[in-house]
């Protein structure tokens, strides 16, 4: 038995007519006829009983057609979900190691909701037709599409002394136990607030990335100046707004102009700017 037989019989057994199935199938009587027969010989059973007007069902018609629906949309449902791939617009995005969680699920919520639809492929690093990436880590030859925009803030780990404080002034900390990232880009714009607050900076820990930091700054290991999505991400760190002048960073998409001709990331930056312009609150 195929789909074709199977769509005939519940057709005819919800119609209780060969007249008006065909008219919904369109197809002539003739050919639903012999469909029907077809189907019947290859059961070994009567599934019908035609009478003057319309036709009667068998008891194996009763047993069959719960079986035949449910085959039915188990068909539908696999040819729809290739159908929805085959119909999606690619997009590879890199995903930079110091977005935070809220950032990262906010972006992969509008690509979800992009339309027309987008097969997204997420990886880590610096790669993809697009990255979600700080400003200050974009390459030269790429283009800057801002989301957000955040201050950055003293953490410091539970019972840490300044746990208790509304703010921190770094001129004013006597801190040994700085979390710092030389090799991060941001690095030297942060400089200033560090030797204010500890000029020889001996003690320092040091960390590979901004979210290495936060894990260590979470772990006990020391204060850090981090920006505040990344600083939320661990419940257990204290978030110090910074007295005085605020550095802060920019994260948003990242990509080569020729990406602007990619289909796909046109569909996110319709959407992007239709969520922007909704006025819904971003992380």
């Amino acid at each position: 038995m195929d789909i074709r037989q199977l769509k005939a019989f519940v057709a005819v057994f919800e119609e209780r007519s060969i007249t008006l199935a065909a008219q919904r199938l369109f197809v002539t009587q003739p050919t639903l006829s012999v469909t029907i027969r077809q189907l019947e010989e290859e059961l070994g059973t009567a599934l019908f009983e035609r009478l003057p007007r319309g036709v009667a069902v068998s008891e194996h018609a009763r047993l069959l057609y719960p079986q035949a629906r449910r085959m039915l949309a188990q068909a539908d449902a696999l040819s729809r979900m290739f159908r929805q791939t085959r119909d999606c617009l690619p997009l590879r995005v890199g995903i930079d190691p110091d977005i935070s969680r809220s950032q990262l699920e906010s972006l992969l919520a509008r690509i979800a909701a992009a339309k027309p639809g987008i097969l997204a492929e997420v990886v880590e690093g610096c790669d993809g037709d697009i990255r979600l990436a700080a400003e200050d880590g974009r390459c030269e030859d790429e283009l800057f599409q801002p989301l957000w925009e955040e201050d950055f803030v003293l953490a410091v780990p539970p019972g840490h002394v300044l746990a208790a404080c509304a703010e921190a002034d770094p001129a004013l900390l006597n801190e040994p136990d700085w979390i710092i990232c030389p090799g991060h880009p941001s690095h030297q714009r942060l400089l200033d607030l560090h030797t204010a607050a500890a000029p020889s900076l001996a003690a320092a820990a040091r960390a590979g990335s901004l979210r290495l930091a936060a894990h260590m700054a979470a772990a006990g290991m020391g204060v850090a100046l981090l920006p505040a999505s990344l600083a939320a991400d661990h419940p257990g760190l204290r978030a110090l707004p910074l007295a005085g002048a605020r550095p802060t960073r920019r994260v948003g998409l990242c990509y080569p102009a020729q990406a602007l001709e990619l289909p796909a990331l046109q569909a996110l930056r319709e959407n992007l700017e239709a969520y922007s312009d909704s006025g819904e609150a971003r992380p």
